[in-house]
């Protein structure tokens, strides 16, 4: 199976709810659209410096992650992230990758929002056992 890429929007999770209190407009809330890497080896959702800064996402803490050539890094772990695909949704936090990285859309993300990786067409698609609503196992 090749590499499957979907488009994603990632928006402050700050400034929703600022948004919601009536803090700021609609219109100040600050989002983006990205061609994401669905890497369901990966845990978390992985952003790059330059989105970070975008979306202006306060860090948390900081954490040591293993990459896919073995190597260990400390990074920023930032949020929180709200991710939008079709007609789902997630609030997560990200891992800062370093400089320009790729996003990565790990099985955390993936699983909370109900969506599989289709083999044969080779892209991300909301699971069709529950098109209209995900459905979340809790055991």
């Amino acid at each position: 199976m090749g590499l499957v890429y979907a488009e994603i929007d990632l928006i402050s999770g700050d400034d929703i709810v600022l948004h919601r209190r009536g803090f700021i407009e609609k219109e100040e809330i600050k989002q983006t659209t990205v061609t994401a890497l669905v890497d369901s080896g990966a845990y978390m959702l992985s952003v790059n410096e330059n989105i970070k800064t975008q979306l202006d996402l306060p860090v948390i803490e900081k954490q040591f992650v293993t990459l896919a050539d073995e190597s260990t890094i400390e990074v920023e772990i930032v949020g929180p992230v709200e991710v939008h695909f079709e007609n789902r949704s997630t609030t997560v936090r990200a891992v800062v990758l370093p400089g320009d990285a790729e996003v990565l859309l790990g099985a955390i993300p993936m699983e909370d929002m109900d969506v599989l990786i289709h083999p044969r067409e080779q892209k991300l698609v909301v699971n069709p056992k529950h098109p209209y609503v995900a459905n979340k196992y809790l055991k």
